[in-house]
């Protein structure tokens, strides 16, 4: 048994069984990785991959219940190049964050500096994404923490998750449009205008169709996007008022733009901070996450890591 039969074994679920995609994520033959494949089904005794001919249609029962345990170890044997390298080289190396356009935007900016400034020799990787490819980045492994506020806390098992900031949803309008002149603001008075929010599960649009259901009330929302710049771009040309996170909303860069508080109308939303169980984590790691939030020391972390 080797460690690429496993990663082989493990690419091939991630490309939904086919084998030529996993061959080719991972530089080798088809032939090559098929043989792998076999030859470790022969050792353990059992079919990991049901088959039709040559191909591979899904896992057996006993393919996935041993696929837990192929996942661990490939993990440990990562988590132990890690740890080596952090050894040899404690203030340099690679940080990788998932998180989305409002956060990598607005939240993060005075964090990273801060980050940057201590850790110069480290390369952050920033990955702007959804929610749900947050979550897939962080489940392979191939990110260190996930900053959303949807998605990260759907996997309790997989993850451990912590409050990063709150935030609340806002109006935005031009300088002289009506509902500056409206008080106290009302969803009522808001619903009376096209609106132009964030896209379904990003920046904690299921927050705003709450409110409105919760209003009986029906928006009229004409435009989706994924992020506040865009939002207040088709505000500026009069397609419609904006709803955006609060925090996306600066008087100097926003000028002929009024942001009318929503924290009467929207429920707060909180953005949280996620790692995956059993991932290792370079120390610069639990830096940043202590520049995120004072409350974050390492034993904290680790302890929260370990809790099932």
């Amino acid at each position: 048994m080797n460690l690429q039969q496993l990663r082989i074994v493990r690419e091939t679920v991630r490309q939904r069984f086919n084998l030529t995609e996993a061959s080719n994520a991972l530089f080798t033959s088809q032939s090559g990785a098929s043989k792998h494949i076999r030859d470790l089904e022969d050792e353990l005794g059992v079919e990991l991959f049901e088959r039709r001919g040559k191909r591979i249609l899904g896992l057996t029962t006993a393919g996935g219940t041993l696929l837990e345990t192929i996942e661990r170890i490939l993990l440990d044997a990562e988590n132990l190049k890690r740890s080596a390298h952090q050894l040899a080289n404690r203030d340099q190396g690679r940080l990788a964050i998932a998180t989305t356009h409002t956060q990598a935007r607005y939240a993060l900016p005075p964090v990273i500096a801060r980050f940057k400034e201590r850790f110069p020799k480290v390369h952050l990787e920033l990955h702007q994404c959804s929610p749900g490819e947050i979550v897939s980045l962080l489940k392979a492994g191939t990110v260190d923490i996930g900053i959303a506020t949807e998605a990260v806390n759907e996997d309790g098992a997989s993850f451990v998750r912590f409050p990063f900031h709150h935030w609340h949803h806002s109006i935005v309008v031009p300088d002289d449009h009506p509902l500056t002149r409206v008080a106290p603001l009302t969803l009522e008075a808001v619903a009376d205008y096209p609106i132009v929010t964030y896209h379904e599960g990003f920046t904690g649009r299921a927050r705003i169709d709450q409110a409105f259901e919760k209003a009986a009330l029906a928006p009229n929302v004409v435009l989706t996007a994924l992020d506040a710049d865009v939002i207040k771009t088709y505000v500026e040309l009069g397609l419609g008022i904006g709803i955006i996170a609060s925090l996306a909303y600066h008087p100097d860069r926003d000028r002929g733009l009024t942001l009318l508080s929503g924290e009467s109308l929207f429920p707060r939303n909180t953005a949280y901070l996620a790692l995956r169980r059993g991932h290792f984590l370079h120390a610069f790691a639990y830096e940043f996450l202590r520049l995120c939030s004072a409350a974050l020391d390492e034993e904290t972390v680790q302890q929260a890591l370990a809790a099932r």
